[in-house]
């Protein structure tokens, strides 16, 4: 079956625009009680556009958004977008010295956090930091109202004036990911490759108008955020944040408002299934889509989730950073298929199946996956070496994930090229982990590894070299320090004190060995 590219939007704040002319008058979002329609929306969105404008926010600035999924996380996205400006989401993991490197070399000038979220004013978290392209910082949480009271409202004329500025080709996000090297890279994505692959994704996914469509992913995150309430826009679907991950408010969403649509790890279709076996009658039977993908599907879960929960389509996928969605099986595979593959490239799409000769392997064989489009990213923030490192150059971005391609297309991931693992969905990268650790002044050297673990899929595990002279620390002591410079899913979940770590000839260290 040969799939078409859709014709979609040009632009995210485009999408919004044509939802609201489309769909004007069905609900776009729901927080709590309350409802936005798609033209309510996009007139918010422009009353955002407006304040950003009232800020000094021109076309290619930067904005930062470091907050929970939220109405106003959306508004501050389309609102800077609308204008020209790029955002840079920023995961709410962060601490002070990581949010300020991002913050420092995307050259942020206004930036969007909140006053309180996991017991924390993030604004002073960066406090002590050197921000020099830093002029503000807005209390998403707090002073979002006040900031859009800067603006002249949803009908101001300079709005119309930056819009029509906005160019498919226009830098719509930067998002970073880290990498082999330990320090993060700043993905460069256009609108025009956001709203094709995602409008694209949406129509494999069988996302329709009128789902309600509960985005449990965070929003910092292309899942959530591309994947997530950009893909509602597109297709008319209705917006449900869930600012952080709870079961029980979990199943009041499905309930109170009947949600059809819920993407996520395993760990979430585990947990309603624990929910519907309970003592307490649930009422899950508006559930239809789920869309999975950053761990292990096992077969017998899909199976449940078809016949206990009815969802009739369960999907499964790959994608990355660096190209959005690159594949994703189809609606009504089977659940050995959902299970054990990543699908099919998404139309407009290639992927190839490499050996370290840089020739194809053979169909079913392993090698690493290499990808080429309209969808690969741009480039990294101001890195050109990483970015021909990443994209050769015929175009294909070499993944450094490690599968094979099988007789119908069906892509498969067996092994990470990258020194990298999985938890609870977050990409995980020894290196930076180690970089960080080994600041700790009793530290020398430190590696770590993914281990296998039932609920996160992997967790860390660090090997500790202690300085020479120094006391060595306790495992105690450097879990509670890790905790405060580190985002917690970075964080090993068990140290390991050593007198020497296993290393080759050339003195690296042998991962293997520690596995």
């Amino acid at each position: 079956m040969t799939e078409a590219m859709g014709n979609w939007p040009g632009s995210i704040p485009g999408a919004a625009k044509a939802a609201a002319e489309q769909w004007p008058d069905v609900p776009a979002l729901i927080v709590g009680a309350r409802q936005w329609t798609f033209a309510e929306l996009w007139a918010d969105a422009r009353r955002s556009a407006s304040a950003m404008l009232a800020s000094g926010i021109a076309h290619g600035d930067r904005v930062g958004i470091w907050a929970p999924n939220t109405r106003e996380w959306i508004l501050a996205a389309l609102g800077a977008q609308a204008v020209g400006a790029t955002i840079v989401p920023m995961n709410t993991r962060f601490k002070g010295g990581e949010a300020a490197d991002i913050l420092r070399r995307a050259r942020v000038k206004l930036l969007f956090a909140p006053a309180g979220f996991l017991g924390q004013d993030y604004a002073a978290l960066i406090a002590g930091e050197d921000l020099p392209d830093l002029v503000e910082t807005v209390h998403i949480d707090r002073d979002f109202d006040a900031f859009v009271a800067r603006g002249k409202g949803a009908d101001d004329p300079a709005v119309d004036d930056a819009f029509a500025a906005v160019s498919p080709d226009d830098i719509c996000d930067i998002i970073f990911t880290s990498g082999t090297t330990g320090r993060p890279k700043g993905a460069l994505t256009a609108h025009c490759q956001a709203t094709q692959i995602f409008g694209d994704w949406a129509v494999r996914v069988d996302l329709r108008p009128g789902d309600r469509y509960l985005i449990v992913n965070p929003f910092f995150h292309t899942f959530g955020y591309k994947a997530g309430w950009s893909a509602c826009l597109v297709r008319g679907a209705t917006i449900v944040p869930m600012a952080t991950f709870d079961v029980a408010e979990m199943v009041r969403q499905i309930e109170q408002n009947r949600i059809t649509f819920i993407p996520g790890p395993p760990t979430i279709y585990q947990s309603l299934l624990q929910e519907l076996a309970g003592d307490r009658p649930r009422d899950f039977s508006s559930l239809r889509v789920a869309v999975t993908g950053a761990a292990p599907v096992p077969p017998v879960l899909v199976e449940r989730m078809r016949s206990e929960l009815g969802m009739s389509n369960i999907v499964n996928g790959y994608g990355m950073t660096e190209c959005g969605c690159i594949s994703m099986t189809r609606q009504g595979d089977d659940a050995l298929t959902v299970s054990n593959t990543c699908g099919v490239p998404l139309p407009g799409l290639e992927v190839r199946c490499v050996g370290d000769d840089g020739q194809d392997v053979d169909t079913g064989k392993a090698g690493e996956l290499w990808v080429r489009g309209y969808g690969v990213m741009r480039g990294y923030l101001d890195d050109p070496a990483a970015t021909a490192d990443a994209i050769d150059s015929d175009g294909w971005l070499h993944t450094g994930d490690i599968g094979t391609i099988d007789d119908r297309g069906y892509l498969k991931i067996t092994d990470r090229k990258k020194d990298m693992f999985i938890s609870g969905g977050f990409n995980v990268y020894p290196a930076e982990i180690e970089a960080i650790l080994a600041k700790h002044p009793a530290i020398a050297q430190a590696a770590v590894i993914g281990v296998p673990d039932e609920r996160m899929g992997e967790q860390g595990k660090a090997f500790i070299l202690p300085r020479t002279g120094c006391e060595a620390p306790s495992e105690a002591e450097i879990a509670a320090w890790a905790r405060q410079e580190m985002a917690n899913y970075k964080v090993p979940r068990s140290f390991v004190i050593v007198d020497d770590l296993p290393r080759n000839a050339a003195g690296k260290v042998l991962k293997t060995e520690l596995r």
